[in-house]
């Protein structure tokens, strides 16, 4: 069953379901959708549309049920007593889908804390009937204190002993987790120390957010027509047309409905989102939910505090279109068709992310003499070059610089006059930091 949210009707979150179940392996046989107030605290949906539910599992031999919303455990036991099959939601889908995809250690304990935090609250119905077989008692097990009489026994203290088992592992995970966000943090460090901008790729799941990557970078990312394909972020260093110099990093894809649970686990992998200088973003636009998935993606990057960053859109497989050249980028930020199979129009995808860098920059005027051919070097691979006229005394060169960069060209600054703004070495007077 799917509920509307917002952004999604129901059938068209139904047809995202069943593809994620395909991604997971399954396969779809059919769909049921009911419109209610509210899901029924019991079954989510109502009684007697459960009823027919279960009869369809006797009638076709079903073998999993998938709920297109997060099942309360209370809720998932009873359907799977009415129906007598597994019963399985949104989220255990997800997360069965990122178990099958991560590939670095650091993928798969990000995938074992979120697995062990949706699974720890659903042990108590496990715990019901351990207990029973424990305790030897049929009874109802009703609620309070005296429900639980003639229950405990070995069954309770396996449910207990389960229950600390797991409540340890993901103590552990979470330290060990907490050792890979520091590492990444310094890994951020130095990149900000080498004044290099980062560049994140985000977009929704399946977007073509890893093709468009390899086509940039060569990288070999693995790239499938499958939902969450890409989970352990990659960096690569670019080199874009201005001769300028990025890092791009290639992130996991978002999704509605994305459980809250995996945006905690996946921590240390999103502040890779939340640190970059530019968003490039990654839109299907051949997708009929296309503006859909967009404001999903928007969603997702506020919930980071990240929706404000400096943002560039690619909107991608425009060789799957009739008239590419009748694609509306008036919708989006920034916004180039391209395609990332064909490699049209990323050059000019390259120029706009330069653009957009090169806006939040300082604009400097230098004068470097002949013998630092390494800092006029550095400002063409770290900065945005205008023009480079050579005098009697050096180089003089016009353009934009990082502000953590400022500081090894500060002997040399120009005031609008041409003369040095400062003698001092690394001292940088405030009103020569901008262009006339």
């Amino acid at each position: 069953m799917a509920g509307e949210d917002a952004l999604w009707n129901a059938d068209d979150s139904l047809a995202e379901l069943a593809s994620l179940a395909s991604t997971a392996g399954a396969e779809v046989v059919g769909t049921m959708v009911q419109r209610l107030r509210a899901p029924d605290p019991a079954y989510y949906l109502g009684r007697g549309r459960a009823r027919e539910l279960a009869d369809l599992v006797t009638e076709h031999d079903l073998d999993l049920i998938i709920f297109d919303d997060e099942l309360s455990p209370s809720q998932q036991r009873h359907l799977e007593t009415l129906t007598g099959t597994r019963v399985i939601d949104r989220t255990a889908l997800i997360l069965d889908i990122f178990a099958q995809h991560a590939r670095t250690r650091e993928g798969q304990l990000q995938v074992e804390l979120a697995q062990l935090e949706y699974r720890l609250p659903r042990l108590t119905g496990h715990g019901r009937q351990l207990s029973r077989v424990g305790g030897g008692s049929r009874g109802s097990g009703g609620g309070g204190v005296g429900g639980a009489i003639g229950v405990r026994g070995p069954g309770e203290t396996k449910l207990e002993e389960d229950r600390r088992r797991i409540r340890a592992r993901i103590s552990e995970l979470g330290r060990d987790l907490e050792v890979v966000r520091q590492h990444r943090a310094r890994q951020r460090g130095q990149r900000a120390e080498r004044a290099i901008p980062v560049v994140a790729i985000v977009g929704y799941t399946n977007s073509g957010k890893s093709t468009l990557f390899n086509a940039l970078t060569a990288a070999g990312v693995v790239a499938e027509n499958k939902l969450f394909a890409t989970l352990d972020p990659t960096t690569r260093h670019l080199t874009l047309p201005t001769h300028q110099e990025i890092l791009l990093t290639d992130t996991v894809g978002f999704i509605q409905k994305l459980p809250t649970s995996l945006i905690a686990a996946f921590r240390a992998t999103l502040e890779e989102v939340v640190e970059a200088d530019l968003l490039l973003e990654i839109v299907d636009i051949t997708h009929e939910n296309a503006i859909e998935q967009s404001e999903t993606v928007n969603d997702v990057l506020a919930e980071l505090g990240a929706v404000d960053k400096p943002r560039v859109t690619a909107l991608n497989k425009i060789d799957r279109l009739a008239d590419a050249d009748a694609v509306d980028t008036t919708l989006f930020t920034n916004a180039v068709p391209v395609s990332a199979i064909t490699g049209r129009n990323l050059d000019t995808l390259l120029v706009k992310v330069g653009e957009v860098i090169r806006a939040k920059m300082v604009d400097v005027r230098v004068r470097l003499p002949f013998e630092r051919g390494d800092l006029v070097e550095l400002f063409h691979r770290r900065g945005h070059v205008a023009s480079e006229t050579p005098d009697a005394d050096g180089v003089v060169v016009v353009g934009s610089l990082p502000r953590p960069l400022l500081s090894p060209f500060a002997p040399f600054m120009l005031g609008p006059r041409g003369r040095r703004t400062s003698s001092r070495p690394n001292v940088i007077a405030p009103e020569a930091t901008a262009v006339p």
